[in-house]
């Protein structure tokens, strides 16, 4: 399966979705015009991925900042990783600035509603 890759802009995420590893990582902020167009292409490899391949996936997200409109397409996501879960291993890494307090509770509020394992860590500047 071929690698997803989208440079991240002043708007949107750094995007680095390997097929052969199954590791995805989004990075940096994100709060496009139209979050929707953003996300479809991820949403739309994230669907490939797991029809094709049924192996683990991880996640790990590096996030600065989200506007409401990305916090509603990542949830999407968590959605389809919650039933690729049940027979799959998925595991989310929510990484954050050690005292971004915001970063860590959005993490912390997407995923008290998901079935999917997720690990909160800290980065020390």
């Amino acid at each position: 399966m071929k690698n997803l890759i989208i440079e991240k802009t002043k708007y949107t995420l750094d995007i680095d979705f390997e097929g052969a590893t199954g590791i995805m990582n989004m990075a940096g902020s994100s709060y496009p015009e139209n979050a929707i167009d953003f996300y479809k292409p991820i949403i739309n490899w994230i669907e490939d991925f797991i029809n094709v391949e049924k192996k683990p996936l991880t996640l790990n997200f590096r996030l600065n900042y989200l506007n409401t409109s990305s916090t509603k397409c990542i949830l999407d996501i968590f959605e389809i990783l919650e039933e690729y879960n049940e027979d799959n291993e998925v595991v989310v890494n929510w990484y954050y600035e050690e005292d971004d307090e915001d970063i860590l509770e959005t993490g912390e509020e997407m995923g008290e509603d998901m079935d999917i394992p997720m690990n909160f860590i800290p980065i020390k500047e």
